[in-house]
């Protein structure tokens, strides 16, 4: 397909030299104006280009600039000017057009080269939305989020909630229940799919940097800053941001997130300038955020900020047949990149994989899933290519000789601590009466 040049130039034999030039590659079609009203008169054709002289007679280069920028706000435009005044130049940049060339025997050779730049650019733009209408592919709820239980189902109708407006999402779970997975679809079902998704673990960021990751720095702001650096706000502005394990963040540090948060606006270190923001905040945590309030570990004026929709995802243990649905896709997935061809599970296979509880959740049984293809001849899983090593394991029955009372001490311990102490929650993973652990902290059997 032609790329569509409009050369508007009211000086006829320099405006066809322009076009002569342009027009020996055949990819270029290339369209010639003498005014800025035969220009406007035309932009429903939806040209790629437009180069404008400054001076025209019946209007000024700014200003036919910005009335094209009302009918087609992202078409380039290169001001080809007779002036070289810096001032004229740098406004006109400033006001968005691609490029500012002066008229003398170079400028049909600079014309040219920034042409092929801003071509150049225009497809990659256009390559990077495509990927994106692929990431809102891959990323839509029944793709991204596999299973069928009535626990899930209630995740994709406050996931379906999410992406109509852009309010804040919390997200809870255990680790490996998927947090990211869920973030990214909802971005990418959003009308922001189109712009920038930013993950930032905060678990994964050294306390020092943690700062300058998030907000950016100006040159010199200290010792190492050698060039000025955006934060992750900033990559994220017209996007989202997804900040994982929220809870781990420094108590002074959340006292200018919520800064950022109330202003919209971040502030590099080392700068004054301030950069306006327009982001979707998307917040996860393995962690009960109320308790962390009550702990003191968590200010509760930025708790009440990032709340918004809260989503709790349910441990893989608790959504009954989703095991062998994913087990099954996560079977194929891996055949499918490994040309191993159709994969089938035993019902002695499938058995087991419905026994085991999962500690580490959906990340956990894809491990072992892969794992147990590699494992198994003639594409068929059976009970023994499954292997479940999970850390659980080892902390309950490895080494030690213990009672079977001293094992059930060290399980209950174990949930308690992953379920922050919550008593009512141990109990219902486990399956057991709350009066029980009650009892065994009363009698000193179990400490916290």
């Amino acid at each position: 397909m032609a790329f569509s040049i409009f050369i508007v130039e009211d000086d006829k034999w320099y405006g066809e030299i322009l076009a002569y030039h342009l027009s020996l590659n055949p990819d270029y079609k290339v369209t010639r104006y003498e005014s800025a009203k035969d220009c406007l008169a035309k932009l429903s054709d939806k040209p790629d280009l437009i180069t404008i002289d400054f001076s025209l007679p019946d209007m000024q280069g700014d200003e036919l600039f910005r009335r094209i920028r009302e009918v087609n706000p992202t078409v380039p435009v290169v001001i080809i000017s007779g002036q070289d005044e810096v001032a004229v130049a740098v406004k006109l940049l400033k006001m968005g057009v691609s490029d500012y060339l002066i008229k003398d025997e170079a400028t049909k050779d600079l014309l040219w080269n920034s042409v092929v730049k801003i071509r150049e650019n225009q497809s990659l733009k256009k390559e990077v939305e495509h990927l994106r209408e692929e990431l809102g592919q891959k990323f839509s709820f029944e793709k991204s989020i596999i299973g069928q239980s009535d626990k899930l189902k209630k995740v994709f109708t406050m996931m379906e909630k999410a992406v109509r407006t852009n309010i804040n999402v919390s997200i809870t779970g255990e680790t490996g229940t998927g947090k990211e997975v869920v973030a990214k679809a909802i971005h990418y079902n959003s009308d922001r799919k189109k712009k920038n998704f930013i993950a930032v673990n905060m678990a994964a960021i050294p306390k020092d940097l943690v700062e300058s990751e998030l907000f950016g720095h100006e040159k010199g702001a200290f010792t190492g800053a050698l060039t000025r650096k955006p934060g992750k706000f900033e990559e994220a502005n017209g996007g989202s941001i997804f900040l994982d394990e929220i809870a781990e963040m420094d108590l002074s540090l959340q006292s200018k997130l919520l800064r950022v948060l109330q202003e919209r606006e971040v502030i590099r270190i080392g700068g004054n300038e301030k950069v306006k923001l327009d982001i979707r905040l998307i917040v996860a945590t393995h962690k009960n955020l109320a308790e962390e309030v009550k702990k003191g570990n968590f200010r509760e004026d930025l708790y009440f900020r990032i709340m918004g929709l809260p989503i709790e995802l349910p441990p893989l243990r608790e959504r009954g047949n989703d095991v062998l649905i994913l087990a099954k896709h996560f079977a194929d997935e891996f055949a499918k990149e490994n040309k191993l061809g159709a994969i089938n599970f035993t019902k002695e296979a499938k058995e087991k994989l419905q026994q085991y509880s999962f500690p580490g959740n959906v990340r956990e049984l894809k491990a072992v899933v892969d794992l147990s293809v590699v494992m198994c001849d003639n594409n068929e899983i059976k009970a023994d290519d499954i292997t479940f090593t999970s850390t659980i394991r080892e902390d309950f029955y490895g080494g030690e000789n213990k009672t079977l009372r001293q094992h059930t001490c060290d399980i209950i311990k174990y949930y308690l601590s992953k379920f922050d102490n919550d008593v009512v929650a141990t109990a219902k993973a486990l399956d057991i009466g709350k009066s029980t652990i009650y009892k065994m902290l009363q009698d000193g059997e179990i400490a916290v």
